[in-house]
């Protein structure tokens, strides 16, 4: 289980994204044990006992929507996976933190004819500062803002996401550090590290700040990408954040001439490797990227595209760097049942650069 959180903002927010991520995953929900070995290490001193029973109702609700179109769960080829789109911290002091995420979740199955469905929640996370670390007080979640899937993607079909069943791939692990720079600091050399650097990577990729501020996006790059690539890197990005203002109509500020809110966010829902050494890796990760305006435009209402992500890298100054950033295949679930997308302005409330996750 995730833990040793900054006692930080940023730090609260990976705590609170941990926490929904391993709530959602397959393991968590199937396997009564290792659901009850997680909330004894992720909550405080005396909130253990009602997280337990809070856990165990809310894997009750979810076997019909792990089972696929299958009489039963089978707990090999469940596909429950979550991603955070948007952190927004609701209350911080020394003691207390309370964050607020929007999560878009996938559940099914692996097996049968039902492709897994995808969904939207809001989750409202309370820490408390124990023992030197961030610790789960309360939990509850709700309805999220629901945003259509990119009309571009085609739901797969159930076999395509056998990848990402629990045994073949991993839930990403943010954890809230920060060098001097504002950015990531050095990761480990091992495959973890090369994990974590790879799903930073795709979330600053899709940050806000990386299309509308130059400078930002100048010093990511120098921060994140190996040496041999930066500035072929640094001039392909040029192009393409131009290209995504002028098609959006978004000025400097991040915002059209009426005020709209340009929304941008990529998180990740799982991550494997497809080779790796202590000079090298190269990991896919599973993810889904909000896109689109906050405003009274609807046909610019921000959607989701679920896409593979193929992130190399390389070990380089002490910790790893990319030396490409590739989207490969959709992996697309069935859009939310019975769910109307939400208006495009209610997103702004997700919008800016303060609203984004803590990174890996």
């Amino acid at each position: 289980m995730p833990v040793g959180y900054p006692h930080t903002r940023s730090g609260a927010k990976a705590a609170a994204a941990n926490y929904a991520t391993v709530s959602g995953s397959s393991k968590f929900l199937t396997d009564r044990d290792a659901r009850h070995r997680a909330v004894a290490v992720m909550a405080a001193k005396g909130a253990s006992s009602a997280a337990v029973k809070k856990a165990d109702h809310a894997a009750g609700d979810a076997v019909g929507s792990l089972r696929g179109d299958a009489s039963k769960v089978s707990a090999k080829k469940a596909i429950a996976r979550t991603g955070v789109l948007s952190a927004h911290v609701l209350g911080f002091d020394s003691h207390e933190a309370m964050v607020r995420l929007w999560t878009t979740t996938v559940h099914g199955s692996a097996a049968g004819q039902a492709t897994p469905k995808a969904g939207f929640q809001s989750v409202t996370v309370t820490l408390v500062w124990e023992s030197n670390d961030w610790k789960l007080k309360d939990s509850s979640a709700s309805s999220g803002l629901v945003a259509p899937i990119d009309a571009r993607q085609a739901s797969n079909v159930p076999g395509d996401f056998s990848d990402y069943v629990p045994a073949a791939a991993e839930d990403p692990v943010l954890s809230g550090s920060a060098g001097h720079d504002g950015f990531p600091a050095p990761y480990a050399r091992n495959e973890s590290g090369a994990h974590a650097a790879a799903v930073t990577a795709t979330m600053l990729y899709g940050d806000p700040r990386f299309f509308t501020d130059e400078d930002w996006r100048h010093r990511m790059l120098t921060a994140t990408a190996a040496s041999s690539v930066l500035h072929s890197v640094t001039s392909d990005t040029d192009s393409t954040a131009r290209l995504v203002m002028e098609n959006r109509g978004v000025g400097a500020d991040g915002k059209t001439v009426d005020g709209s809110e340009l929304i941008t966010r990529t998180s990740a829902l799982a991550t494997r490797s497809i080779s790796y050494s202590d000079q090298a890796a190269s990991i896919e990760l599973w993810t889904a990227s909000a896109g689109g305006v906050a405003g009274k435009d609807e046909t610019q209402r921000p959607q989701v595209g679920f896409l593979r992500m193929t992130v190399d890298l390389v070990w380089e100054g002490g910790t790893w760097k990319t030396t490409a950033v590739t989207p490969s295949e959709p992996l697309v679930p069935s859009p939310p049942a019975m769910q109307e997308a939400d208006p495009a302005d209610r997103f702004a409330e997700v919008g800016g650069a303060g609203n984004g996750p803590a990174t890996a």
